[in-house]
């Protein structure tokens, strides 16, 4: 796991090539300005087939019976595997600096 910045954030990046980079390349990445502002998500499905994972993000409002996916990904095993374990490091980072994330029994927003 490597930190990237961007001159504001900074970004555990998770490697998700199946072919290393070269140790002396330095991968640059752009971003557009709508991608960077991001989409507000209370709800994911995740599904799969023998090739593929399947992320759909959605946002949920309150009181109102339809939902629309605002963003999906598309991707194979081993990065679905890479990215949780990414995912599973920065939770525990995060809780090691704030506190423990508490879920309550009937927090249903991600499935």
């Amino acid at each position: 796991m490597t930190l990237a910045t961007n001159g504001r954030r900074r970004y555990a990046l998770c490697l998700m090539a199946d072919t290393p980079k070269p140790p002396d390349m330095q991968l640059q990445i752009q971003i557009d300005e709508d991608v960077a502002n991001g989409q507000y998500v209370n709800m994911a499905l995740v599904n799969h087939s023998d090739t593929e994972f399947t992320l759909d993000f959605i946002y949920v409002q309150p009181q109102v019976p339809k939902a629309r996916v605002r963003s999906r990904i598309i991707t194979n095993p081993k990065h679905m595997k890479r990215l949780v374990a990414a995912m599973q490091d920065n939770i525990a980072r995060y809780e090691a600096k704030y506190g423990a994330i508490v879920l309550r029994e009937d927090d249903s927003g991600m499935h």
